[in-house]
């Protein structure tokens, strides 16, 4: 099904409710992302004005996954309209950004412990989103979007 503008679109399952209940919880876990990567940074400008360790790294990461999680939002947002663009990248960055979060991680001497964890429980409720995307209330709402 395509829209006005020749952009794919959702079919009517997406006005299913299992359909609307998985987007209300994709986005959720996307505020969830949010709101860790919100005490992430919080957390390290404590500790760059302490005098802990809070390197440009911290900084630049902590930053960069606070800023995306109001657009992947509003990618659910547009998703959850009927955008099969959007919600194709909201799972397939749903999918990336956690294992390349917790990649980068593993990465010895790259960050401290505590950061890695904040980190990783922020990766976990984006794999959240990666399940729950590709489950089968939407995967009938968007059923390839040829």
């Amino acid at each position: 099904m395509t829209n006005t503008g020749g952009i794919p679109t959702a079919t009517t399952a997406l006005g299913d409710a299992r359909a609307q209940e998985a987007l209300a919880t994709v986005k959720k876990c996307v505020t969830l992302f949010g709101a860790v990567g919100v005490i992430v940074l919080g957390v390290v400008a404590v500790m760059a004005f302490t005098g802990g360790e809070a390197s440009g790294f911290m900084w630049v990461r902590g930053v960069v996954l606070v800023v995306m999680a109001p657009l992947i939002h509003r990618m659910t947002v547009r998703a959850a309209e009927g955008s099969y663009k959007a919600f194709g990248r909201v799972r397939t960055l749903s999918t990336v950004m956690p294992i390349a979060i917790i990649g980068v991680d593993l990465i010895p001497g790259l960050c401290p412990a505590w950061y890695a964890v904040l980190q990783g429980l922020s990766a976990l409720a984006l794999a959240g989103v990666a399940v729950i995307t590709r489950g089968a209330a939407l995967r009938a709402a968007f059923p390839g979007g040829k």
